[in-house]
């Protein structure tokens, strides 16, 4: 490496120092869920979406609030409602008297980091029109494409419980979000932070912004110099081709959840300080990034068989690089 590439190469200490800065920051009013928290950033870091599918009452919202509280950036909640139409989160043109001329007036879906929230309750049509946005970071009304600022996030919210009233997310949509995550009752002492934190005062209206858009932004490019080596990249590549041909599996992980486990772990050895990614970043990740991606088959979801143990299968089936 010479002189002037080691000095063009990002500072990956500050990003880091960045990252803890806004991981302290959600802890500070979720509790007792540090793990929940780490995903949620690398989710952030990695320039990926996240999908929060929990029980009623566990905190997926107030995460996915705080979350947008402690950047400095545009936020838009969506409540997604059977009756949502897809122009209400892309925006629509309509005719300006004003100026006689047809005007494009952007939806929540142009902010830095959209919420939204039941994303299951929303029709097919709405759904689908995110579809776009979070893949290619643009939207296309009537036949104009508009170009979305970065960090783009889509933080979603779903409960697995209340099935009436909801639309299953299609598997092309479920394969857009980098990683599906599950918060989990409190255990007994946290239950207790939990009552003393927020039975007063709500906590999250006093979060104020520990970094900016400017800086996530700055950041997500940064982990694109985090080394992967040739071992390292044939092992991620190895797990998931081996979820494509498991016996309990009908649809494997494709290529896109590749890149996604490989933005996934740069974004993890980042956030602790390291310019290279080791075998542990890909086999934590690839439990949260590779399970809702699988579709089973028949008989193995008759039999009580879920993804994630498939992917756990894979991972004790292949040896990871050493060295």
């Amino acid at each position: 490496m010479t002189t002037t590439e080691h000095r063009e190469r990002p500072d990956l200490g500050s990003v880091s120092e960045a990252l803890h800065a806004v991981e302290s920051n959600v802890r500070s009013v979720v509790e007792g869920k540090p793990e929940v928290v780490r995903l949620a950033v690398i989710a952030l870091l990695a320039e990926g979406h996240l999908l929060i599918e929990d029980v009623p009452g566990v905190g997926k919202t107030l995460l996915a609030r705080a979350l947008a509280r402690s950047i400095d950036c545009s936020v838009a909640r969506v409540q997604f409602t059977p009756d949502l139409l897809p122009s209400d989160v892309t925006g629509v043109t309509v005719y300006s008297p004003d100026t006689g001329e047809f005007e494009f007036r952007p939806g929540p879906v142009f902010a830095n980091i959209v919420l939204g929230d039941e994303i299951n309750r929303a029709g097919p049509k709405t759904q689908s029109a995110l579809l776009e946005s979070m893949e290619e970071r643009t939207v296309t009304v009537d036949g104009v494409t508009h170009e979305l600022a970065r960090p783009f996030m889509v933080i979603a919210t779903q409960n697995p419980i209340e099935l009436e009233g909801t639309y299953p997310l299609p598997e092309a949509q479920r394969d857009r979000f980098l990683m599906r995550i599950s918060i989990g009752y409190p255990h007994h002492d946290d239950e207790l932070a939990i009552l003393r934190t927020h039975g007063g005062d709500d906590r999250l209206t006093t979060l104020r912004p520990v970094t900016d858009a400017a800086a996530i932004a700055a950041a997500s490019r940064a982990i694109q110099t985090v080394r992967v080596t040739e071992p390292l990249e044939r092992y991620l590549v190895a797990v998931c081709r081996a979820t494509r041909s498991h016996p309990d599996v009908e649809l494997g992980a494709s290529p896109r959840a590749s890149l996604a486990l490989l933005r996934a772990s740069r974004a993890a050895a980042a956030i602790d300080g390291r310019d290279h990614v080791v075998p542990d970043d890909v086999k934590a990740l690839a439990r949260q990034v590779l399970p809702h991606r699988l579709i089973l088959r028949p008989e193995a979801e008759l039999a009580g068989h879920d993804p994630l143990r498939v992917v756990e299968d894979v991972l004790d089936g292949l040896p990871a690089p050493t060295g």
